[in-house]
């Protein structure tokens, strides 16, 4: 009897073993621009997906949350690289980055560049207007001058239905909100959660009622590191699944 147990745990030990050997060289296979980290392109100028922390010590937001969350299934140090946000998908493209999170709205042009993982979360582009505005809805767009941040979608939405000669490109959200705050432009289109943010922190300002435009968040991964891809895409479904996205959003904002 004893050494039928003895072989038993035997076969089990070798079993947990290979395992073991199979799991590291699964996790040995992904590549990332340098070994042991996870580099993040973000903007970290879009509260609360991605903000410097108060103290200036570092980065916070439900993006960076997220992306550490990803960083730890993998083994991995997150490495949160803050750039304009028209370099961020170029930055992943190049190679100079492994992922892609700044409120990154999965459409067709950016798709040619960058593979994206399931979608983790909804973006909705609101305007934000003066509490005195005559704008009262989108239909009162037509001939105001509109700000959007610079390579958002909410600028190609914006030039697409007003024309470009209509709409300024800002390098981030908050510059935007103090040309509006100045009289420069008429309106800004943005995303909802940091337009609540802004408005928030800027007496005289309001968002519309009205929503522009639904999309979908995603993690932009090279097209060259497909295993990469796998990797980050499983691991955000595996969050998905087991609620951890949901808790990290939350945390940032109101849950319903």
């Amino acid at each position: 009897m004893k050494k039928i147990l003895a072989v038993v745990l035997a076969v089990l030990m070798a079993a947990c073993m290979f395992a073991g050997c199979t799991k590291k060289e699964e996790t040995s296979a992904i590549k990332t621009v340098e070994s042991g980290k996870l580099y993040m392109a973000t903007n970290a100028a879009f509260p609360p997906y991605e903000m410097t922390k108060d103290d200036g010590s570092g980065y916070e937001g439900i993006d960076v949350e997220i992306a550490t969350a990803i960083a730890g299934k993998l083994g991995l140090e997150l490495v949160v690289d803050d750039m304009d946000f028209t370099s961020v998908v170029t930055s992943v493209q190049t190679g100079k980055d492994d992922i892609a999170m700044a409120g990154l709205t999965v459409n067709e042009e950016r798709k040619k560049n960058i593979d994206f993982t399931t979608s983790y979360a909804k973006g909705v582009q609101v305007v934000i207007v003066t509490e005195d505005s005559d704008i009262a809805s989108i239909d009162d767009l037509e001939g105001k001058i509109i700000g959007t941040q610079e390579g958002t979608t909410g600028y190609i939405y914006c030039s697409d239905d007003y024309g470009e000669e209509n709409v300024v490109a800002y390098s981030n959200g908050a510059i935007a909100v103090q040309a509006l705050l100045s009289g420069s432009v008429d309106c800004i289109v943005i995303d909802n959660e940091p337009a609540k943010s802004f408005v928030a922190a800027n007496e005289g300002l309001k968002i519309l009622e009205t929503e522009y435009v639904t999309e979908d968040y995603a993690i932009g991964v090279s097209k060259d590191n497909p295993e990469l891809y796998a990797a980050i895409n499983s691991a955000i479904d595996e969050l998905i699944a087991d609620g951890t996205v949901k808790t990290i959003v939350d945390k940032y904002i109101n849950a319903d």
